[in-house]
């Protein structure tokens, strides 16, 4: 008699797991080619216009995975609004159409803006050598740094954006008004430069840097330094900048964790649902970019854990999280580790899907898939879905930094992101790579299912494992994970 209370107990309660059912089991429960390919032709639908950004589109498409979230009975996440959807507060940028540096008798034009707003200011100009902590022998509260672009030995491209974020942060945090760096490229780098950062671009509205100003200016002559060296005063002209407020959202859910202990770390499972829009149109008169590999499928990837985990829940808590704007510069996942809503030191992983396409069926490519100690997890649950986990093919183009794992990478959280089998940028990925022939019924819905059945695994052995996921010792980011957790 007892034996069939509990039976009728566990139907009624919507509870489906039953004793000796394991994590694959539960996988598959819930896997649906079907379903999958449902999502991914909705959401990849010429009627959505490629889901750009600030479009009435991406409104549908941010409806669209909020109701799906609340059909799967995943709950709302406290500090959303509407129950799921996290506004992010986005402005368009009309670059300045004209950027003056004057330095007693020298004016230079050749200026690129990093961050900043029209203005006209003369202030004193200190030389700070590389910009960095150990360059910092004098007081500079109300000035402006001037210093040298890179660092010692670090000139490249990388490392000359990866530098500038760093030094604009130690100008602000010593009382400057702003930062200039010098840079020495020639024309042709630095037009590309330029090119980039002086087009019209979405940014946040709201930002830490308030009225800072930072600028490259190109000095091939060494004069700026010179001058700076001997304390100068410096005229700063910038005009032309326009900027209107765009209104986003990123759309988060979350399901509690089923330990009493473990429940109180968070499994954060992401994808940006953004694409490009509507743009040139190629031989066929195809101007739609529809996103089905990017990132429709990472979008549907991150559902179909959802679906999954509500129904099954893990013994860590899970919160899914679909971005904004990662087209426009990974401004959604930015605004949310600025803006958590759950304490960042909660979130123990970020299990990202981000891809730009396929050409092995036979693998799935994890970006960073070494570098946390959540490896086995993968592999295994590749393993058990007739797939190979395969860590980067391409280093040499930084991948791991160019998705919204990064952000979260940043402030420590151990942050791979699992993606499509690729094993080089070939004509097969770039056929469909940010191009109008990405659309729904081009993809292999067979390799789907495996692929989708892999991630939602992998999320259940991770969130599942006695075990907390890290950093595996030396890597880049295991300092950032050791000071955001306390680990000695």
């Amino acid at each position: 008699m007892k034996k069939y209370l509990l039976a009728a107990v566990i139907v009624t309660s919507g509870i489906s797991i039953l004793p000796g059912q394991s994590d694959a089991d539960l996988t598959r429960s819930t896997l649906s080619q079907h379903t999958i390919k449902g999502h991914i032709y909705f959401l990849a639908s010429d009627e959505l216009r490629g889901r750009q950004t600030g479009s009435a589109e991406i409104d549908i498409a941010a409806q669209y995975l909020a109701n799906t979230f609340r059909k799967y009975g995943v709950q709302p996440v406290t500090g959303a609004v509407e129950g799921y959807f996290q506004p992010v507060m986005l402005e368009s940028v009309q670059p300045a159409t004209q950027l003056s540096l004057t330095i007693d008798d020298f004016t230079s034009n050749e200026l690129i803006m990093i961050k900043g707003q029209n203005t006209t200011l003369e202030k004193d100009l200190v030389f700070m050598g590389y910009g960095l902590e150990e360059d910092y022998k004098e007081n500079v509260k109300g000035k402006i740094v001037v210093a040298l672009a890179g660092a010692e030995g670090r000139t490249d491209p990388n490392s000359l954006f990866e530098m500038a974020a760093v030094k604009r942060k130690m100008a602000i945090e010593k009382g400057a008004n702003g930062l200039i760096e010098i840079n020495a490229l020639d024309p042709s780098t630095w037009g590309r430069f330029g090119s980039f950062f002086n087009n019209g671009k979405l940014a946040a509205k709201a930002s830490d840097d308030g009225e800072f100003l930072h600028l490259w200016v190109r000095d091939e002559s060494g004069t700026i330094e010179k001058k700076t060296k001997k304390k100068a005063k410096g005229k700063l002209s910038i005009s032309g900048m326009v900027k209107n407020e765009i209104s986003a959202k990123n759309v988060v859910g979350m399901v509690e964790g089923t330990d009493p202990v473990l429940k109180n770390e968070f499994v954060i499972y992401s994808a940006h649902y953004d694409h490009i829009g509507v743009g040139r149109p190629d031989a066929k008169g195809d101007s739609i970019y529809n996103g089905a590999r990017d990132n429709a499928v990472g979008t549907v990837t991150v559902l179909s854990a959802a679906e999954n985990i509500a129904k099954h829940p893990t013994k860590r808590s899970a919160l899914f999280i679909l971005f904004t704007a990662e087209e426009k510069g990974l401004l959604g996942s930015k605004w949310y580790v600025d803006h958590p809503l759950i304490p960042l030191d909660q979130a123990v992983y970020c299990f990202n899907s981000d891809n730009g396409g396929y050409n092995d069926t036979s693998i799935a490519t994890i970006i960073g898939l070494g570098r946390t100690t959540a490896a086995e997890n993968i592999k295994s649950a590749c393993q058990e879905f007739g797939l190979r986990a395969m860590d980067d093919p391409s280093p040499e183009h930084g991948l791991f930094d160019r998705s919204d794992n990064v952000n979260f990478a940043m402030k420590g959280i151990p942050a791979p992101t699992f993606s499509l089998g690729f094993t080089a940028f070939d004509a097969e990925i770039l056929k469909y790579y940010h191009q109008a022939a990405d659309n729904p019924g081009s993809l292999d819905y067979d390799y789907l299912e495996k692929f989708f059945g892999a991630y939602v695994l992998a999320c259940r052995k991770i969130a599942n494992d006695p075990n907390t996921p890290f950093w595996v010792e030396g890597d880049k980011y295991h300092g950032a994970g050791k000071a955001l957790y306390g680990v000695k």
